[in-house]
């Protein structure tokens, strides 16, 4: 007989917390709901697109090549521009058009995407927004004009042009393993970035008469036709960003002949556009260990003075890249510095007027190398050979080329959240060569795909720029501000782009939170960071979806994610996990167990089916079915003869000893956990987002200890988790989620006993932005300490 240990147990004390309702997929029912697959939600894997999340045997993507002349027209504002297309199609369907993005449509009146929204009676006007209001009623003349569309022999093609997007008849049916090429002329308006938003445009400045431009989604390009959805030409908005076909580039830029330009690519031809002594200074930058400034600031200072009146040609080359942006104006000073990934050289590069100086000259350039040294240990190493940043009061991305903001005041000095802006912008914008350049995803459908992906490593790249960095998005603390917002004011990441109404924190912050979520408090960096490796290293130079990675994710870790891609990224639960009770109790070794005992028992009836199935009947009644019992009699016993009334039932009760199988424990057991304590705690679901249960233990000697349940434990209820523990010494305090890494929206919950008291919350997502982006306001400390300097 097994004997089992007897314990009392004594002194419980109990704290309560009331509870919410807690909303799930099905109302019915208390479990299995968070923890089911997400099954039919993602598409069904083909030979395109496996259930592991890796490109599948007949995986194809197109290509579309471009070789592009273009002039700037600084006088007219202007860009003129012809280019000669070749498509690929390797895709296995036969093509009869082409869709094309005039992405510049934006800015026009009458042949923008026309994306209202709501708007009221204001209390106070602007004459610009009058005058914007007027505007809309007419053709403001901005937006893409097709002069000329033809073949390479010349024969005009059928085009038409539907808001943001063009459709190109062909000529010919083009099938698979074919391609084409076509000739088109265009031409637009370039507008003031700086009035009227958007990425491309240029900004003026009025004090010395000039201008730096952005000229970006500047040509008429191929949208990416796929596997997955065929050709996605979603009118551009102006917010979801761009899905674009890789291929190679070579653009010929003709500008005033005091420009600097930089662009996406290796220049072909520096020997002729740069003066002696700016060639002998970027070859110097070519082993430099210090950035080298090409263009000093001296001579950008001299070239605002005097415009040029001849212009010159730039050539740049770009292989392998989806898209093509340049940069161009007198006001640059240009510096480099070569940077080393696995072994080669990528020269990193800022472009920035002397506005910008005091602080692009001493970080920028630095901040690129240490992106792409960073990402390059993340995901992939960075295949490019140019990485660049460029100051224009904004926060744009490209291959190899990005515009971002920063400037000093006046005086040299700065703000710390100028600064720390600065360096956070340089890294995401360089970052995003990676996502969605790269790892080329469908932003203008998933936006996450890029913004949050990027967000993720940008956090992870700042973290090792300095321990102290002040990062907005990626801890899970500064999620949940966002988190516990009306559910009538969030949408899930899965959302459209243009359908998000807070978008910084569901396309940016949310996602890379999660994926911070991931690493560190759900998978552990080691598992986390082979997997995201994996992704990239699959998806480089190709389109991925959302399933691509969540199967990738959990292919390359032996993890069950889907819960998490469940929750987070399909649903607009929080986390909210309530401490609701505490149990406390110790052993009484004094306690005596029962002792044996006398019942009464009736015997057990005869185990005959309550039915005689068909089953039996039909058998008793088929001639050649002999059943073993008759055939082998010898296997006939009691129990035979007494489900057949051969042998009676005895309905009399009969006592029967019933031992007790406790029994008092020995000395030695008695010492091993006299000092035991043990708490059975009590925890609730109240937010609807399931997520492991994090514990600090406070004991009354001071010391503590962490106990980190899986998710999985709210698997056979999502309501609500009762947990024992033992503990070794008696707690003072009991504290959920000590480092805030679950995102949980409540903290006043999570507590018990002599808890610290929290410290005050700021909101994370609202953000103080000036005439220039990025550039402070008011006296800040680098001022005020340099007038004490002074006094």
């Amino acid at each position: 007989m097994r004997r089992v240990l007897f314990i009392g147990i004594l002194q419980i004390l109990t704290g309560g917390f009331l509870m919410a309702q807690n909303d799930q997929n099905n109302p019915g029912s208390n479990h299995a709901n968070k923890f089911e697959q997400l099954g039919s939600i993602l598409p069904t894997p083909n030979e395109y697109r496996t259930a592991s999340g890796a490109p599948g045997p007949k995986y194809w993507q197109q290509r579309c090549d471009y070789d592009i002349k273009a002039d700037l027209d600084e006088q007219a504002l202007k860009i003129i521009g012809s280019e000669t297309v070749t498509y690929y199609n390797n895709s296995p369907n036969t093509l009869t058009y082409l869709w094309l993005q005039l992405d510049e449509n934006q800015h026009s009146s009458v042949n923008n995407a026309n994306y209202q929204t709501s708007s009221s009676m204001p209390a106070q006007v602007t004459v610009q927004s009058l005058q914007r209001m007027e505007e809309d009623k007419t053709d403001n003349g901005n937006g893409v004009n097709i002069t000329k569309l033809k073949d390479v022999l010349g024969k005009p093609l059928t085009y038409i042009i539907n808001k943001t997007m063009m459709r190109v008849e062909l000529p010919v049916p083009l099938k698979p393993g074919q391609k084409f090429a076509f000739m088109v002329d265009w031409n637009y308006k370039i507008t003031d970035r700086m009035a009227r938003g958007g990425r491309g445009g240029y900004e003026y400045f009025p004090e010395e008469d000039n201008y730096l431009f952005t000229i970006t989604q500047w040509y008429p390009r191929l949208c990416v036709y796929s596997d997955f959805q065929g050709w996605q030409n979603h009118q551009f908005a102006g917010r979801g960003e761009f899905a674009l076909t890789f291929g190679n580039f070579k653009v010929q830029m003709t500008v005033p002949a005091d420009h600097v330009v930089g662009a996406t690519g290796e220049c072909q031809n520096y020997a002729q556009v740069l003066s002696p002594a700016q060639l002998a200074r970027w070859k110097t930058a070519q082993t430099a260990k210090e950035p080298v400034e090409v263009v000093t600031l001296a001579e950008a200072k001299e070239n605002e003075k005097d415009k040029a009146k001849t212009k010159k040609t730039w050539i740049f080359h770009a292989n392998n890249v989806r898209d093509f942006a340049w940069t161009s104006s007198r006001k640059f000073v240009w510096d480099a510095m070569p940077a080393m990934v696995e072994g080669k050289k990528v020269m990193c590069m800022s472009f920035y007027g002397k506005e910008a100086y005091g602080l692009y000259r001493k970080y920028s350039t630095k901040a690129v190398a240490h992106t792409i040294k960073t990402y390059s240990k993340f995901t992939i190493p960075y295949p490019y050979p140019v990485a660049q940043s460029v100051e224009a009061s904004n926060g744009m991305e490209y291959p190899m080329i990005c515009f971002n903001y920063g400037r000093t005041e006046k005086d040299g000095t700065y703000s710390e959240a100028t600064k720390y802006g600065m360096i956070g912008v340089i890294i995401h914008e360089v970052g995003h060569n990676f996502f969605p350049m790269i790892i080329n995803s469908d932003e203008r459908q998933w936006t996450w795909m890029d913004e949050g992906l990027n967000t993720f490593v940008e956090y992870l790249t700042e973290e090792l720029w300095d321990n102290k960095f002040p990062s907005r998005r990626g801890p899970a603390w500064s999620i949940t501000d966002y988190m516990k917002l009306p559910k009538d004011q969030l949408e899930p990441i899965m959302t459209n782009s243009e359908n998000i109404a807070n978008f910084g924190a569901n396309a940016y912050a949310k996602p890379a939170t999660g994926l911070n979520i991931l690493r560190e408090t759900i998978m552990g960096r080691e598992l986390f960071d082979y997997a995201f490796k994996e992704y990239a290293r699959r998806w480089a130079f190709k389109h991925p979806t959302p399933a691509d990675l969540f199967r990738t994710m959990e292919d390359a870790s032996a993890e069950d994610l889907d819960w998490f891609w469940r929750g987070w990224f399909y649903s607009t639960d929080a986390v909210d996990i309530s401490l609701d009770s505490v149990k406390y109790a110790r052993i009484d070794f004094s306690a005596q167990p029962p002792k044996d005992t006398m019942v009464l028992q009736n015997l057990a009836k005869p185990q005959v089916p309550a039915f005689d199935d068909i089953s039996k009947i039909r058998n008793r009644n088929t001639d050649s079915i002999r059943f073993l019992t008759d055939v082998d009699t010898s296997l006939r016993d009691f129990y035979w003869r007494y489900a057949r009334g051969y042998e009676p039932y005895d309905s009399s009760k009969y006592g029967v000893a019933m031992p007790s199988n406790l029994e008092k424990v020995d000395e030695a057991t008695k010492q091993k956990y006299q000092n035991a304590h043990f708490y059975e705690l009590t925890f609730s679901n109240k937010g609807g987002l399931v997520m492991p249960i994090i514990i600090e233990w406070t004991y009354k000697d001071g010391t503590k200890e962490v106990d980190r349940i899986p998710a999985q434990v709210w698997r056979y209820n999502e309501n609500k988790v009762v947990k024992l523990f033992m503990k070794d010494k008696e707690v003072a305090a009991i504290k959920l989620d000590p480092m805030r890494e679950t995102a949980d929206i409540n903290e006043s919950n999570n507590s018990w006993g002599q808890v610290v008291p929290e410290p005050s919350r700021f909101q994370v997502f609202k953000q103080k932005q000036g005439a220039a982006r990025g550039q402070s306001t008011g006296i800040n400390p680098m001022q005020k300490a340099e007038t004490k300097k002074g006094l």
